[in-house]
């Protein structure tokens, strides 16, 4: 039947369905936890290097609580021992200062690595690593032109908690005696720290210092040659914004985007620059180091090469971690997961320490590598977590 010319069709949409994504999983258990591959492919010096920082963990693994909810202290108390019969452990650590074990050696330590851990792999696998190092600024103890960009210790005022609710979150308490967030980058920079003693030291350089932020701890070196060491005391609690993505997203940098690159473009573009380090509102405080260093999120030293940061809602810190088939081969080796930081978080994300030093900086400002992640829990452990999986279902 002809439709006149006054006539209309009323067209009804289809119904539109929402899909509303599961929630994040919120550790390791809710990732999904399952075997791992054989542990092959390991070298001598991967194995060397891997004993001697993770000896350091191992006050930590077999004392503190696994919030990823893979183990207890007691699963680590043999991986711990270090008493093993078949070797010598003391031998070994001289043998590792002198220059490396001999072949038969290297056989027996990545034997015992296989008797006592075994892979297991969280979610899907799938890694992406960066890099971080421990970079050296000019700076000075006492301000001066050229040198006058504060380096704050912790303000008493930053709280970790609401002390009225005790409802945790970094802030501070206002004059109205309200609970609020704590000052973001740009108000620190425009002086609501100042006057107030809480320079550590002063740098040169404000991009030098932002990335020192970033990484967490570095070395300050003064007009006379002294080194002061600092290390990571607290954070404002405000979310850290990576700018070299906001870079990418608008066109600035064409990838790769390395650290090197972003700190270019912003000395290029000072006034540019100064308000994109200000997108990233997060702001870092620290502390002189006077002990070895730099320290950890344990308290413990990290060993360049070895130590990655990782979420410890994802992997029990201390714990050792195997990186394979990334993209960048410098990854590809066993790690111990001694560090947390900022934007490190979920399943299989790292950041891997490379140390101090021209090629370290290299290396990390450049890591940007996907590949796949093993956790190495000791033996029994996985067991366990799939007898109480089936016991809750």
């Amino acid at each position: 039947m002809g439709l006149g010319l006054g006539s209309c069709v009323r067209v009804t949409p289809p119904p539109t369905t929402t899909t509303v994504p599961p929630p994040a999983p919120t550790n390791a258990l809710e990732a999904g936890v399952r075997p791992g591959p054989d542990l092959v492919g390991l070298d001598a010096d991967d194995v060397e290097r891997f004993w001697r920082a993770f000896r350091i963990s191992c006050g930590s693994l077999v004392t503190r609580e696994d919030t990823s909810g893979l183990t207890r202290p007691e699963d680590w108390r043999t991986a711990c021992s270090f008493d093993r019969g078949r070797s010598d452990p003391d031998r070994i650590e001289v043998r590792i200062r002198d220059g490396g074990l001999s072949e038969a050696e290297a056989a027996q330590q990545l034997d015992l690595l296989r008797r006592t851990f075994e892979l297991v792999q969280i979610g899907d696998g799938t890694a992406f690593a960066t890099g971080y190092y421990e970079p050296e600024i000019r700076g000075c103890r006492t301000p001066r032109p050229g040198c006058e960009v504060p380096i704050y210790r912790r303000p008493p005022d930053l709280l970790d908690a609401d002390p009225r609710t005790g409802a945790r979150g970094r802030g501070r308490v206002d004059e109205q005696g309200s609970y609020v967030l704590y000052h973001d980058r740009a108000a620190i920079e425009e002086g609501a720290l100042a006057g107030r003693g809480l320079e550590l030291a002063w740098a040169a350089d404000p991009v030098d210092l932002f990335f020192l932020q970033i990484q967490g701890s570095g070395r300050v070196r003064m007009e006379d040659g002294s080194v002061m060491r600092i290390g990571y005391a607290s954070q404002n609690g405000r979310d850290y914004v990576p700018i070299g993505r906001l870079m990418r997203e608008r066109g600035l940098l064409q990838p790769p985007v390395s650290m090197q690159r972003i700190a270019e473009w912003i000395h290029a573009n000072p006034d540019a620059g100064r308000a994109l380090m200000r997108e990233n509102p997060s702001y870092v405080f620290f502390h002189e180091l006077t002990g070895p260093g730099p320290l950890g999120a344990l308290g413990r030293p990290v060993t360049p090469r070895v130590t990655v940061a990782a979420d410890p809602r994802f992997v029990p810190l201390g714990a050792p971690v195997l990186l394979m088939g990334m993209d960048n081969p410098a990854a590809n080796h066993l790690w111990v997961a001694q560090d947390t930081g900022g934007a490190i978080r979920g399943a299989n994300r790292f950041d891997t320490f490379w140390g101090a030093g021209e090629e370290a900086a290299a290396i990390a400002g450049s890591m940007q590598s996907h590949g796949r992640a093993y956790l190495l829990l000791p033996r029994g452990a996985l067991r366990r977590i799939r007898e109480r999986a089936q016991a809750q279902r």
